[in-house]
């Protein structure tokens, strides 16, 4: 949970920056890559992870920059970097430039429940990693070499070297 702002525009920024070399690695062709017939697209959970952005930010009262909830899905992984990376740096700014530590204390109604505007922050970087677990898993199967997030991916254990762990 965040007790500063600056506290969390640092964990944005690493988790946004995440977001954003996890997307960079995204085809046109992969995007439509989904484990079964019911399951979300790969494109679908980035769009997704996009649009939860302005939505979620919107419903604390910030005013942040990108597509809606219900936009269609791009077909082209560069719109959705971009879209994705205007939502991102939208939503730092908006909460740089107009909340003080005191309105992360602030409760507001999200999905039926109240929670603290520290709360759905922590919630929305939460659910950008949870999504991007799913991500890698789709990733793989359509044959893109994921980057490391929190340390080496198997790829670059090989290119430093050494045998990819186990």
């Amino acid at each position: 949970m965040y007790h500063s702002i600056e506290e969390f525009l640092e964990d944005w920024r690493n988790e946004s920056g995440a977001t954003k070399k996890l997307f960079s690695v995204l085809t046109d062709a992969s995007l439509k890559r989904q484990v079964n017939d019911s399951g979300r697209s790969l494109g679908r959970l980035a769009w997704h992870i996009t649009t939860s952005i302005p939505e979620m930010g919107g419903k604390t009262g910030l005013s942040v920059q990108g597509p809606g909830e219900d936009s269609d899905v791009p077909d082209t992984a560069i719109e959705i970097n971009t879209a994705y990376a205007q939502a991102a740096d939208s939503l730092a700014e908006a909460v740089g430039n107009t909340w003080n530590d005191n309105t992360l204390l602030e409760e507001r109604n999200m999905y039926g429940e109240t929670w603290s505007n520290k709360t759905t922050l922590a919630v929305l970087v939460r659910h950008q990693i949870h999504h991007r677990a799913q991500m890698t898993i789709l990733m793989r199967q359509a044959g893109l070499i994921i980057p490391g997030l929190y340390g080496p991916s198997k790829e670059e254990w090989v290119q430093f070297g050494m045998p990819p762990q186990e």
